[in-house]
């Protein structure tokens, strides 16, 4: 039987690398020679903590982490028309069901039995090789290589947080949290056509990655206070657009005093803390509308396009890159690096 490398959580903080049987493409499938596996902060939260949100890590047993991923087809399946060997692509890692009725009306995302990569009990993708369905495994174009195209995932969800907030040409924005989600929330409200976008995080790394990639006005919510910053941006309204992409209970706080008079607050980051006090007294009297964002729903053709045409340029957000054999590294520096590390992926091959 042939065989490959999978790294799995060996109890919290622990990654071992195992050999483990090579798949081989089942009906509907491919097999994909994994090139880049990013590091997403849930991840570093099962890593770390064994859960993030609702969702545990059986910790009798070893689990593998990993979702945002990208590489070559290398075995073609029965009944798979749109792929063939040599195709590079990236992977969406949610499969549904395809029955429900919110697959049926598009808001796929939702599907009560969603099989999302790396999300307990479902097995994610540091892996050399995975079988997945052709369906969710989307050609890059020669110009977008495969460490962009792992981007594709969290760049989805920026994507996705742009239009549930229904980014307006002009509008001013206002982004809690510059981690990836933030820096990907912050290209896609880009984009769109956003006016004037201010940042605000607590790392001045971060913080210049952000004007980097198009931030007006950043502001370092450890110095300075954040409310009389904003004010400052916005002639004293408020933004019209805030995007809660930190998941911290102090900045979802924050945000009904941050939100311009009939504005719109959009909640992306997923809080370890379930309850938060919140003051609702100030969304009323400012008829403020709060939407939410759970992972992203027919974005990765558009995503894709975006990098392929100059658009949107992921690049930027890697800051540190690891090969395989060094994935526990990989994962200290996502868990420890606060100061520098944005974007941290490993090099599968």
């Amino acid at each position: 039987m042939a065989t490959m490398k999978g790294a799995f959580m060996h109890g919290l903080d622990n990654m071992i690398i195992k050999e483990i049987p090579k798949p081989t493409a089942g009906k509907g499938n491919v097999v994909v020679s994994l090139e880049y596996v990013g590091i997403c902060g849930s991840d570093v939260h099962y890593y770390h903590s064994g859960k993030c949100g609702a969702y545990e890590v059986d910790m009798s047993q070893d689990y593998m982490l990993g979702h945002e991923t990208a590489g070559t087809v290398v075995e073609v399946g029965e009944g798979v028309t749109t792929l063939k060997v040599g195709d590079r692509v990236c992977l969406e890692p949610g499969i549904t069901d395809g029955t429900c009725e919110f697959c049926k009306e598009g808001k796929y995302n939702l599907c009560p039995d969603v099989q999302f990569l790396a999300t307990p009990p479902v097995a994610g993708c540091n892996e050399e090789f995975i079988e997945f369905p052709g369906d969710y495994c989307f050609k890059l174009p020669e110009n977008v290589s495969t460490k962009e195209g792992a981007l594709i995932e969290p760049l989805s969800v920026g994507f996705h947080a742009a239009n549930q907030g229904n980014v307006q040409v002009g509008e001013s924005v206002l982004i809690l949290g510059a981690g990836t989600i933030g820096m990907t929330t912050l290209l896609s409200c880009k984009a769109h056509g956003a006016g004037k976008i201010i940042v605000a995080d607590l790392i001045d790394a971060k913080l210049e990655i952000a004007k980097q990639i198009g931030a007006d006005v950043v502001i370092n919510s450890g110095r300075e206070d954040v409310f009389e910053a904003v004010k400052a941006a916005t002639n004293g309204e408020g933004a019209e657009k805030v995007f809660e992409t930190a998941g911290s209970a102090v900045t979802i706080a924050q945000t009904p005093f941050l939100v311009k008079r009939g504005g719109t607050i959009v909640l992306v980051g997923i809080s370890v803390k379930q309850e938060i006090e919140y003051n609702f007294a100030q969304i009323m009297d400012k008829e403020a509308t709060i939407k939410s964002v759970f992972r992203y729903r027919n974005i990765y053709p558009r995503a894709i396009a975006a990098v392929a045409k100059g658009a949107i340029d992921v690049k930027p957000l890697v800051t540190h890159e690891f090969d395989f054999d060094h994935i526990q590294d990989a994962y200290q520096e996502a868990l420890n690096n606060k100061t520098d590390a944005l974007k941290v992926v490993v090099k599968v091959k």
